[in-house]
């Protein structure tokens, strides 16, 4: 097969449209990605693949997205506080897990994107991160006889274009369904699957004083938050705010979901924290009041925080070790090898 554009009508390759299923699991919520909008297929899944883990995307042609969503971490950048780029570039915020993509509308920590094909523009282009246009990925991508196969394989007008690649990467993410963890077998009653005392401990105490923001089997409400951290003065990152310069939303950020969270440290929007110990201690001691914090984490005493004894710090910690999902953090279609 021949590498250049001009040679194009050399050769001749079949579209193919091999339909691939989005499995829903039966404790998750309805999804929110538009499929019919874009049919998950085999070919395209693949293709997605290839460019989550192609450099070119980066204007060194050394960082894929891969660099800051390592499999092993959920997709995290494992023992980074702020994700890294190219050129030795640090961005002001941590890398988020990918994982149940296709149940969210809103995406990164402030909600910046509003789609799921949108959000990889954002770290594409960012100076901090890969440092690339849409329209120098491009070129490179139909420069590359791999990527002229791929893209007509897996779409019918074969075009190399930005929303063909921006569709691929997410039929990739679009699978990338996390369910499997201890918690989930044992809510839907397989494999004979049953909690410890202490977990099930913890999982009264989350459901009673941490499921207001971390709710559903997604353990996150998608709402967006300030919870009291001290501001970070070299950062002064101003989340939600930043998007819509809301006063209202100033130093609010996205509720994470806590799957593998066990994996997915440090932790905040920051990486401040490295350890879940560490979390739950700011929880019950460590918050401010920087003007905006949410009113939930009021306590009777005016003080700001959520009351945990070390015993539920414990159970708690327990609890959340269940939501890690061996299967998918192993799972080969999303490896790279």
């Amino acid at each position: 097969m021949s590498c250049s554009d001009e040679s194009k009508d050399d050769f001749y390759v079949a579209y193919s449209s091999t339909p691939l299923e989005v499995v829903i699991p039966e404790n998750f919520p309805e999804i929110q990605y538009d499929l019919d909008n874009n049919n998950i297929t085999q070919e395209a899944f693949e293709l997605g693949k290839m460019l989550f883990y192609e450099g070119k995307l980066s204007a060194n042609n050394a960082i894929p997205c891969a660099f800051c969503h390592e499999q092993a971490f959920a997709f995290t950048h494992h023992g980074h506080n702020l994700s890294h780029g190219v050129n030795g570039g640090i961005g002001f915020r941590n890398a988020q897990p990918i994982q149940n993509m296709a149940f969210q509308m809103e995406f990164m920590w402030d909600g910046a994107a509003s789609h799921l094909d949108l959000q990889p523009i954002i770290p594409i282009t960012s100076a901090l991160e890969m440092g690339e246009t849409l329209s120098n990925v491009i070129t490179k991508l139909k420069n590359d006889a791999s990527y002229q196969y791929a893209f007509a394989r897996a779409f019918e007008n074969g075009e190399i274009n930005s929303e063909n690649m921006l569709k691929a990467l997410s039929q990739f993410m679009v699978m990338m369904v996390s369910s499997n963890s201890k918690y989930d077998k044992y809510v839907r009653g397989e494999d004979d699957i049953l909690l410890s005392d202490l977990e099930l401990n913890g999982k009264n105490v989350f459901e009673q004083k941490c499921a207001g923001c971390h709710s559903t089997d997604l353990f996150t409400d998608h709402s967006y938050r300030n919870n009291g951290l001290p501001i970070n003065p070299m950062l002064n990152d101003k989340g939600r705010f930043n998007v819509l310069e809301d006063p209202n939303d100033l130093y609010k950020f996205r509720v994470p979901s806590l799957r593998n969270v066990e994996v997915t440290f440090p932790y905040m929007h920051d990486g401040r924290f490295s350890t879940l110990e560490a979390v739950l201690n700011f929880y019950d001691s460590g918050m401010i009041d920087n003007g905006n914090v949410d009113d939930s984490l009021l306590r009777e005493d005016g003080s700001y925080g959520i009351s945990l004894t070390e015993n539920e710090k414990e159970s708690i910690i327990a609890f959340l070790k269940t939501l890690t999902d061996y299967e998918f953090l192993h799972d080969e279609r999303f490896s790279e090898f």
